[in-house]
């Protein structure tokens, strides 16, 4: 290294370059704001309603409620779309795939709290008929980055990897999946997203979640907890897509990434 230079990127686990801007800017953002808010919470004058709305350990309840539907809810994303994707790609499925797409497309038009209190009449009050909800709301990204992603391969890549013998499987495992990599992890990060915001309508069906606080905020008309609430959220937001942002970087194949 040239004297003077300094270095611009970080060497990740598995030899990606990631920059150090990249490691460092979103946490230490996260924390300042998390940290200004919890000091202007401690200063704020809090009555006996609002302090109902945050005492016995409500917000750290509420906080694991929320990260429980949405990990739980990407999970079941996870294991329906990108399964679903890739068998919609095959040639015994193909002619399905506008039927899929228009499913899941239904998932997405369809108002998220009205489909939420149409689940509830459904399934009942609890977190289930919420979790339901963020999966069928959040289906649409990953399997349409799946598609879009496996379409996308040059056909002479996968006719290159049969003519040496490759079975369907192992084309699959070995050059499909591999090069559709990161299509598929962006939706995967848009759906993790869009899944912390449509957690917070869990409230609204008994499922719990950060929505509780915000919810108690507006209907006693306590600002503090409202704004707790808020803040909370946007930063679990902002933490996820930082660490799917990350992810998205160290799976990629080699050869597909570059320096960020």
């Amino acid at each position: 290294m040239a004297a003077g230079t300094a270095p611009t990127t970080s060497l990740a686990p598995g030899g990606r370059r990631i920059s150090w801007q990249k490691w460092t800017c979103m946490p230490a953002f996260l924390a300042a704001a998390l940290l200004a808010t919890w000091l202007w919470f401690r200063g704020a004058r809090l009555d006996s309603i609002a302090h109902q709305a945050v005492d016995h350990g409500k917000v750290w309840l509420a906080l694991r409620q929320h990260v429980q539907l949405t990990a739980i809810s990407t999970v079941f994303v996870l294991v329906i779309a990108i399964p679903l994707g890739i068998a919609l790609t095959r040639p015994w499925l193909r002619r399905a795939t506008p039927v899929a797409m228009a499913f899941a497309n239904l998932g997405q038009a369809v108002p998220a709290l009205g489909l939420l209190v149409l689940l509830v009449i459904w399934l009942g009050i609890g977190a289930r008929s919420a979790i339901v909800g963020m999966v069928v709301y959040a289906v649409l990204p990953v399997l349409a980055n799946t598609l879009a992603g496996l379409r996308g391969i040059d056909p002479t890549l996968t006719e290159a990897a049969r003519g040496i013998g490759m079975s369907p499987m192992g084309v699959l495992a070995k050059v499909e999946l591999p090069l559709a990599v990161p299509l598929i992890l962006a939706g995967v990060r848009t759906a993790l997203v869009l899944n912390v915001g449509t957690a917070t309508l869990a409230t609204f069906g008994g499922g719990g979640g950060l929505g509780d606080l915000i919810s108690a905020g507006i209907i006693t008309q306590r600002m503090p907890v409202l704004i707790l609430g808020s803040v909370l959220t946007v930063a679990l937001a902002l933490l996820v897509e930082w660490l799917a942002s990350l992810a998205e970087l160290l799976l990629r194949p080699r050869g597909l990434e570059v320096a960020t």
